[in-house]
Protein backbone atom coordinates (compact mmCIF):
# COMPACT_ATOMS: atom_id res chain seq x y z
CA UNK A 1 0.00 0.00 0.00
CA UNK A 2 2.71 2.30 0.46
CA UNK A 3 4.26 1.84 -3.44
CA UNK A 4 0.72 3.01 -4.26
CA UNK A 5 0.42 6.11 -1.75
CA UNK A 6 3.67 6.82 -2.97
CA UNK A 7 2.18 6.73 -6.62
CA UNK A 8 -1.08 7.81 -6.44
CA UNK A 9 1.04 11.31 -4.35
CA UNK A 10 2.81 11.97 -7.63
CA UNK A 11 -0.43 11.63 -9.86
CA UNK A 12 -1.97 14.30 -7.39
CA UNK A 13 0.98 16.75 -7.58
CA UNK A 14 0.20 16.59 -11.46
CA UNK A 15 -2.92 17.29 -11.17
CA UNK A 16 -3.11 20.19 -8.53
CA UNK A 17 -0.37 22.65 -8.56
CA UNK A 18 -1.46 23.91 -4.98
CA UNK A 19 -0.90 20.19 -3.26
CA UNK A 20 2.12 20.29 -1.17
CA UNK A 21 3.05 17.59 1.18
CA UNK A 22 4.58 17.42 4.50
CA UNK A 23 6.49 14.53 6.55
CA UNK A 24 7.46 14.50 10.23
CA UNK A 25 10.86 12.69 8.78
CA UNK A 26 9.16 9.70 8.16
CA UNK A 27 9.41 10.25 4.33
CA UNK A 28 11.16 6.55 3.36
CA UNK A 29 8.66 4.82 5.90
CA UNK A 30 5.56 5.98 4.28
CA UNK A 31 6.84 6.89 0.66
CA UNK A 32 5.96 10.55 0.38
CA UNK A 33 9.40 10.53 -0.22
CA UNK A 34 8.31 9.72 -4.01
CA UNK A 35 6.60 13.28 -4.37
CA UNK A 36 9.91 14.69 -2.77
CA UNK A 37 11.60 13.81 -6.06
CA UNK A 38 9.32 15.06 -8.08
CA UNK A 39 8.04 18.00 -6.54
CA UNK A 40 10.84 18.87 -4.24
CA UNK A 41 10.16 22.55 -3.82
CA UNK A 42 6.41 21.38 -2.66
CA UNK A 43 7.94 19.20 0.12
CA UNK A 44 8.73 20.51 3.29
CA UNK A 45 9.99 18.20 6.32
CA UNK A 46 9.47 19.30 9.31
CA UNK A 47 10.83 16.63 11.39
CA UNK A 48 9.75 14.98 14.18
CA UNK A 49 7.46 17.19 15.77
CA UNK A 50 3.95 16.06 14.99
CA UNK A 51 2.13 19.18 16.34
CA UNK A 52 4.39 21.45 14.45
CA UNK A 53 3.48 19.11 11.36
CA UNK A 54 -0.39 19.94 12.02
CA UNK A 55 0.20 23.64 12.80
CA UNK A 56 2.85 23.87 9.47
CA UNK A 57 0.08 22.45 7.28
CA UNK A 58 -3.11 24.57 8.95
CA UNK A 59 -0.98 27.78 7.86
CA UNK A 60 -0.27 26.69 4.18
CA UNK A 61 -3.71 25.96 3.90
CA UNK A 62 -4.54 28.64 5.24
CA UNK A 63 -2.70 30.34 2.47
CA UNK A 64 -4.69 28.36 -0.37
CA UNK A 65 -2.22 25.46 -0.89
CA UNK A 66 -3.47 21.71 0.02
CA UNK A 67 -1.16 20.29 2.36
CA UNK A 68 -1.33 16.57 3.14
CA UNK A 69 0.54 16.03 6.03
CA UNK A 70 2.43 12.19 7.01
CA UNK A 71 3.23 10.77 10.30
CA UNK A 72 2.59 7.77 11.85
CA UNK A 73 -1.24 7.26 12.68
CA UNK A 74 -0.45 6.76 16.45
CA UNK A 75 0.98 9.81 16.82
CA UNK A 76 -1.82 12.07 15.19
CA UNK A 77 -3.91 10.35 17.47
CA UNK A 78 -1.94 11.05 20.56
CA UNK A 79 1.08 13.42 19.94
CA UNK A 80 -0.45 15.92 17.90
CA UNK A 81 -4.14 15.61 18.78
CA UNK A 82 -4.79 18.98 20.40
CA UNK A 83 -3.69 20.59 17.14
CA UNK A 84 -5.78 18.75 15.48
CA UNK A 85 -8.90 19.02 17.61
CA UNK A 86 -8.33 23.12 17.70
CA UNK A 87 -6.16 24.20 15.04
CA UNK A 88 -7.61 22.01 12.09
CA UNK A 89 -11.10 20.82 12.96
CA UNK A 90 -12.26 24.56 15.31
CA UNK A 91 -10.30 26.38 12.58
CA UNK A 92 -12.02 24.53 9.49
CA UNK A 93 -8.56 24.31 7.51
CA UNK A 94 -8.75 21.97 4.83
CA UNK A 95 -5.34 19.91 5.88
CA UNK A 96 -5.43 16.38 5.46
CA UNK A 97 -3.47 13.78 7.57
CA UNK A 98 -2.36 10.79 6.18
CA UNK A 99 -1.47 8.47 9.28
CA UNK A 100 0.72 5.95 7.63
CA UNK A 101 1.09 2.46 9.56
CA UNK A 102 -2.29 2.64 11.23
CA UNK A 103 -3.51 -0.93 13.02
CA UNK A 104 -1.49 -3.18 13.58
CA UNK A 105 0.75 -2.82 10.81
CA UNK A 106 3.22 -1.57 12.50
CA UNK A 107 3.23 -4.70 14.23
CA UNK A 108 7.24 -5.25 15.53
CA UNK A 109 7.66 -1.56 17.02
CA UNK A 110 4.78 -2.59 19.68
CA UNK A 111 1.92 -1.19 21.46
CA UNK A 112 3.51 2.19 21.45
CA UNK A 113 3.39 2.44 17.63
CA UNK A 114 -0.34 0.25 17.01
CA UNK A 115 -2.51 2.25 16.34
CA UNK A 116 -5.72 0.74 17.38
CA UNK A 117 -7.62 4.06 19.01
CA UNK A 118 -7.41 6.87 15.97
CA UNK A 119 -10.83 5.92 14.26
CA UNK A 120 -12.56 7.10 18.02
CA UNK A 121 -10.38 10.10 18.29
CA UNK A 122 -10.91 11.47 14.93
CA UNK A 123 -14.94 10.25 14.45
CA UNK A 124 -15.31 12.56 17.65
CA UNK A 125 -13.87 15.52 16.63
CA UNK A 126 -16.34 18.04 15.00
CA UNK A 127 -15.67 19.19 11.18
CA UNK A 128 -13.30 15.37 10.96
CA UNK A 129 -13.96 13.67 8.16
CA UNK A 130 -12.66 9.79 8.12
CA UNK A 131 -11.42 7.72 5.21
CA UNK A 132 -9.99 4.26 5.69
CA UNK A 133 -9.19 3.10 2.07
CA UNK A 134 -9.64 -1.09 1.62
CA UNK A 135 -6.88 -1.60 -0.91
CA UNK A 136 -4.21 0.03 -3.19
CA UNK A 137 -6.92 1.06 -6.12
CA UNK A 138 -9.35 2.73 -3.62
CA UNK A 139 -6.72 4.29 -1.93
CA UNK A 140 -5.53 5.85 -5.77
CA UNK A 141 -9.57 6.41 -6.25
CA UNK A 142 -9.84 8.11 -2.63
CA UNK A 143 -6.89 10.62 -2.85
CA UNK A 144 -7.94 13.62 -5.28
CA UNK A 145 -11.45 13.35 -3.30
CA UNK A 146 -9.45 14.13 -0.22
CA UNK A 147 -7.76 16.82 -1.48
CA UNK A 148 -10.64 18.19 -2.64
CA UNK A 149 -13.09 17.93 0.40
CA UNK A 150 -13.65 21.10 1.94
CA UNK A 151 -12.40 20.49 5.64
CA UNK A 152 -9.65 18.56 7.53
CA UNK A 153 -9.30 14.84 6.56
CA UNK A 154 -8.06 12.15 8.10
CA UNK A 155 -7.05 9.17 5.80
CA UNK A 156 -5.85 5.87 7.33
CA UNK A 157 -3.41 4.15 5.48
CA UNK A 158 -1.73 0.65 5.82
CA UNK A 159 2.37 -0.18 6.19
CA UNK A 160 1.80 -3.56 4.50
CA UNK A 161 0.89 -5.50 1.38
CA UNK A 162 -2.73 -6.21 1.20
CA UNK A 163 -5.41 -7.64 -1.37
CA UNK A 164 -6.53 -6.09 -4.33
CA UNK A 165 -9.94 -6.41 -3.92
CA UNK A 166 -11.07 -3.99 -6.67
CA UNK A 167 -10.10 -3.36 -9.98
CA UNK A 168 -9.94 0.09 -12.61
CA UNK A 169 -13.82 0.07 -12.33
CA UNK A 170 -14.42 0.95 -9.13
CA UNK A 171 -14.76 4.32 -8.16
CA UNK A 172 -15.91 4.84 -4.77
CA UNK A 173 -17.23 8.05 -2.87
CA UNK A 174 -16.75 9.75 0.39
CA UNK A 175 -19.60 9.12 2.77
CA UNK A 176 -20.94 6.29 0.21
CA UNK A 177 -20.68 2.46 1.35
CA UNK A 178 -20.27 0.09 -1.19
CA UNK A 179 -22.06 -3.04 -1.28
CA UNK A 180 -19.18 -5.27 -2.29
CA UNK A 181 -21.34 -9.14 -1.86
CA UNK A 182 -25.18 -9.06 -2.06
CA UNK A 183 -26.71 -11.42 0.93
CA UNK A 184 -30.22 -11.75 3.04
CA UNK A 185 -28.85 -13.44 6.03
CA UNK A 186 -26.29 -11.20 7.44
CA UNK A 187 -24.31 -7.97 6.61
CA UNK A 188 -20.73 -7.82 7.43
CA UNK A 189 -19.80 -3.76 7.56
CA UNK A 190 -16.18 -3.95 7.12
CA UNK A 191 -13.37 -1.11 6.59
CA UNK A 192 -9.54 -1.35 5.72
CA UNK A 193 -7.83 -4.46 5.72
CA UNK A 194 -11.29 -6.41 7.40
CA UNK A 195 -12.76 -6.07 4.11
CA UNK A 196 -10.87 -8.87 2.20
CA UNK A 197 -11.28 -10.98 5.44
CA UNK A 198 -15.31 -10.60 5.49
CA UNK A 199 -15.48 -11.43 2.07
CA UNK A 200 -13.53 -14.65 2.90
CA UNK A 201 -15.81 -15.15 6.03
CA UNK A 202 -18.73 -14.57 3.68
CA UNK A 203 -17.35 -17.34 1.38
CA UNK A 204 -17.32 -19.66 4.35
CA UNK A 205 -20.72 -18.74 5.63
CA UNK A 206 -22.27 -19.85 2.41
CA UNK A 207 -20.71 -23.15 2.68
CA UNK A 208 -22.94 -23.96 5.24
CA UNK A 209 -26.17 -22.16 3.73
CA UNK A 210 -25.81 -18.52 5.12
CA UNK A 211 -25.95 -15.86 2.96
CA UNK A 212 -23.89 -12.81 4.12
CA UNK A 213 -23.65 -9.36 3.04
CA UNK A 214 -20.34 -7.43 2.82
CA UNK A 215 -20.68 -3.60 3.08
CA UNK A 216 -17.27 -1.78 2.39
CA UNK A 217 -17.73 1.66 5.23
CA UNK A 218 -14.52 3.50 3.81
CA UNK A 219 -15.99 6.10 5.59
CA UNK A 220 -16.46 5.84 8.66
CA UNK A 221 -17.36 9.79 9.04
CA UNK A 222 -19.71 11.12 7.71
CA UNK A 223 -21.34 7.19 8.19
CA UNK A 224 -23.42 6.10 5.65
CA UNK A 225 -26.78 6.14 7.72
CA UNK A 226 -29.25 5.15 4.99
CA UNK A 227 -26.67 1.82 3.93
CA UNK A 228 -26.41 0.94 7.69
CA UNK A 229 -30.60 1.26 8.16
CA UNK A 230 -31.51 -1.04 4.92
CA UNK A 231 -29.19 -3.51 6.26
CA UNK A 232 -30.46 -3.82 9.44
CA UNK A 233 -34.03 -3.98 8.09
CA UNK A 234 -33.32 -6.33 4.94
CA UNK A 235 -30.84 -8.89 6.62
CA UNK A 236 -31.81 -8.45 10.31
CA UNK A 237 -28.64 -8.96 12.03
CA UNK A 238 -25.43 -7.20 11.98
CA UNK A 239 -21.27 -7.65 12.19
CA UNK A 240 -18.74 -4.97 12.17
CA UNK A 241 -14.65 -5.51 11.84
CA UNK A 242 -12.09 -3.11 11.76
CA UNK A 243 -8.44 -2.99 12.31
CA UNK A 244 -9.40 -1.02 15.86
CA UNK A 245 -10.58 -1.64 19.39
CA UNK A 246 -14.11 -2.85 19.71
CA UNK A 247 -14.59 0.98 21.96
CA UNK A 248 -15.33 4.06 19.56
CA UNK A 249 -14.50 2.82 15.83
CA UNK A 250 -16.70 1.99 13.01
CA UNK A 251 -18.43 -0.93 15.47
CA UNK A 252 -19.52 2.09 17.99
CA UNK A 253 -20.36 4.25 14.74
CA UNK A 254 -22.36 1.47 13.33
CA UNK A 255 -24.04 0.66 16.80
CA UNK A 256 -25.08 4.32 17.08
CA UNK A 257 -26.98 4.25 13.42
CA UNK A 258 -28.95 0.78 14.57
CA UNK A 259 -29.92 1.53 18.19
CA UNK A 260 -31.89 5.15 16.00
CA UNK A 261 -32.77 3.77 12.88
CA UNK A 262 -33.50 -0.21 12.67
CA UNK A 263 -32.92 -1.69 16.29
CA UNK A 264 -31.33 -5.58 15.51
CA UNK A 265 -28.78 -7.64 17.04
CA UNK A 266 -25.17 -6.68 16.15
CA UNK A 267 -21.76 -8.21 17.07
CA UNK A 268 -18.67 -6.39 16.87
CA UNK A 269 -15.12 -7.79 15.71
CA UNK A 270 -11.90 -6.21 16.78
CA UNK A 271 -9.91 -5.60 19.22
CA UNK A 272 -10.92 -6.29 22.83
CA UNK A 273 -10.25 -3.28 24.46
CA UNK A 274 -6.20 -4.20 25.39
CA UNK A 275 -3.05 -3.57 24.41
CA UNK A 276 -1.29 -5.86 21.32
CA UNK A 277 2.31 -7.54 21.53
CA UNK A 278 4.96 -7.09 18.88
CA UNK A 279 4.68 -10.32 16.26
CA UNK A 280 4.36 -10.67 12.41
CA UNK A 281 1.55 -8.88 11.19
CA UNK A 282 -1.04 -11.05 10.09
CA UNK A 283 -0.29 -13.13 13.44
CA UNK A 284 -1.27 -10.46 15.34
CA UNK A 285 -4.60 -9.88 13.35
CA UNK A 286 -5.49 -13.54 14.13
CA UNK A 287 -4.02 -13.63 17.71
CA UNK A 288 -6.15 -9.99 18.31
CA UNK A 289 -10.19 -10.92 17.65
CA UNK A 290 -9.27 -10.58 13.89
CA UNK A 291 -9.14 -13.33 12.45
CA UNK A 292 -11.54 -15.01 9.71
CA UNK A 293 -13.19 -17.19 11.85
CA UNK A 294 -14.02 -14.64 14.70
CA UNK A 295 -16.01 -12.46 11.56
CA UNK A 296 -17.62 -16.30 11.21
CA UNK A 297 -18.50 -16.67 14.61
CA UNK A 298 -19.29 -13.29 14.84
CA UNK A 299 -21.98 -13.42 12.09
CA UNK A 300 -23.25 -16.98 13.75
CA UNK A 301 -24.08 -15.07 16.94
CA UNK A 302 -25.80 -12.44 15.13
CA UNK A 303 -28.27 -14.34 13.46
CA UNK A 304 -29.27 -16.67 16.40
CA UNK A 305 -29.74 -13.47 18.47
CA UNK A 306 -32.18 -12.52 15.51
CA UNK A 307 -33.79 -16.14 15.62
CA UNK A 308 -34.55 -14.92 18.95
CA UNK A 309 -36.14 -12.11 18.84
Amino acid sequence: MRKAYGDALVALGHERSDVVVLSADVSNSDHSFMFAEVFPDRFFNVGIAEQALVDVSVGLALAGRVPLANTFAAFFATRAVEMVRTHACYGGAKIKLMGAYAGLSDSFDGPTHHCITDLAIMRSLPNMTVVVPSDPNSLSSFLPQIAAWDGPVYCRLNRNAVPVLFDDGYSPEIGRAVTVREGGDVTIIACGVMVDRALQAAQSLQSSGIEARVVEMHTVKPLDVDAIAAAARETGAIVTAEEHNVLGGLGGAVTEVVCDHAPVPVRRVGVADRFTETGPYEMLLDNYGLAVEDVVKAARSAIEAKKER
